[in-house]
């Protein structure tokens, strides 16, 4: 079986990187997508939904270095579940709401828009850019966060 989530957006921060306890780097950031459409009765809606997205080694450096608030990617990946609830993982914000935040392991970032934007041809992809390569699967002990 296998499962694949494409999600196209805005960062909402600058990426995270830090270091397994084995020197393996891994970068977080979050993405926002939006959608907007009009009602039946004309008004207009709108809808942001954040993803948070990790990306390990290769890729998580070249995040790091090239990816800042507001960039536009396309990140292919996995989403990752709650182990406890098999969903999205579950907080309460300041105000005491609850909230979702929908974990994504990245495979594959594009960096989009022009010249000046983050954007271009820059894309990672293959074994650099998933959470196996050589030295094999990170296990969850590995994990810095």
């Amino acid at each position: 079986m296998y499962q694949k989530i494409v999600i196209a957006g805005n960062l909402g921060g600058d990426p995270q990187m830090r270091y397994t306890p084995s020197g393996v780097p891994v970068t977080s950031f979050s993405v926002a997508t939006n959608r907007k459409w009009t009602d039946a009765s004309g008004n207009p809606q709108e809808r942001t939904v954040w993803f948070r997205v990790t990306a390990w080694r290769k890729l998580a450096e070249t995040c790091n270095q090239y990816l800042n608030k507001g960039s536009k990617v396309l990140v292919e990946g996995e989403m990752e579940p709650d182990p406890q609830t098999g969903g999205p993982r579950m907080w309460q914000d300041k105000d005491g709401r609850t909230r979702a935040s929908y974990e994504v392991t990245a495979r594959e970032v594009r960096f989009l828009g022009g010249a000046g934007q983050g954007g271009g041809a820059a894309s990672m992809g293959g074994a650099a850019s998933g959470t196996e390569e050589a030295g094999g699967p990170l296990n969850e002990d590995e994990v810095p966060f």
